[in-house]
C-alpha cells in the first residue's frame, strides 16, 4: 500500500502529515480554516487517505504554515511512489466551480516547475491571504519533483477560483499517480 507519514519541525511548524494513495479517512488540523478546507477537497477529490496536524507560527501569519504544508505534502506524494516506474506520470483537469474554470495539468517528471497564471480578485479569503496559493503550490511542485501548469480561465469569485484550483489538482493528481502495471512512462527508460 503506498502510504507514508512525514514529520518536519522548525522553528516556525512542526508538521505530522500521512497520505495514502489509497484512499481513507481524511482529518486536518493545520490552525487555518481556509487551508484546511482546501486540503480536505484536495484529498476527496484525488480519492486520497490525509491525515495532517500542523501548529505554525499563526500569530504572524499563515505563510509559513501553508508554504510548509506544500513541502510535507509533495515529499509524501513523492515517497508514497517511490522510483516512479509503474505510474501514469500524467495527469489534467479542467474543473468548473460556478463561475470559475481552472486547468490543472501535472507530470512527475522529477523536474520541478510551477507556471501558474490566475487572476484572484481579492487578497483575502476570511482571513487567508490569497497570495499564498501560489507559494503552496510552488512549495508542493518543488517537494514532489513535478511539472504543475495551474491556469485560471474563468472566474470573478477569489474562494471559487482556489476551490476549483486543489480540486482539480486533486483530480490530476490521482491519474498521474495511477499505477499502470507497465514501465516507465518514458522513452528514456528512467524518469528523473
Amino acid at each position: 500500500m503506498r502510504t507514508k507519514t512525514i514529520s518536519r519541525k522548525t522553528a516556525e511548524t512542526d508538521i505530522t502529515l500521512t497520505l495514502s494513495l489509497e484512499g481513507g479517512d481524511c482529518s486536518i488540523s493545520a490552525g487555518c480554516g481556509f487551508i484546511e478546507h482546501m486540503l480536505t477537497l484536495f484529498a476527496f477529490h484525488g480519492g486520497f487517505g490525509l491525515s495532517v496536524l500542523c501548529k505554525g507560527d499563526t500569530h504572524v501569519d499563515y505563510h509559513h504554515t501553508v508554504e510548509d504544508l506544500g513541502i510535507v505534502l509533495g515529499q509524501a506524494m513523492r515517497e508514497c511512489i517511490g522510483s516512479k516506474g509503474a505510474i501514469n506520470r500524467y495527469g489534467s483537469m479542467i474543473l468548473p466551480m460556478d463561475e470559475a474554470l481552472v486547468l490543472v495539468a501535472v507530470d512527475i517528471s522529477g523536474r520541478p516547475f510551477l507556471g501558474f497564471s490566475a487572476d484572484i480578485p481579492a487578497g483575502k479569503v476570511g482571513d487567508f491571504d490569497t497570495e499564498l496559493v501560489e507559494e503552496f503550490m510552488q512549495a508542493f511542485s518543488r517537494s514532489l519533483g513535478c511539472t504543475l501548469h495551474i491556469r485560471q480561465l474563468a472566474g470573478k469569485n477569489s474562494h471559487h477560483i482556489i476551490e476549483a484550483m486543489f480540486k482539480a489538482l486533486g483530480r490530476a493528481m490521482k491519474e498521474a499517480v495511477k499505477e499502470t502495471g507497465g514501465g516507465t512512462a518514458s522513452t528514456k527508460g528512467k524518469l528523473l
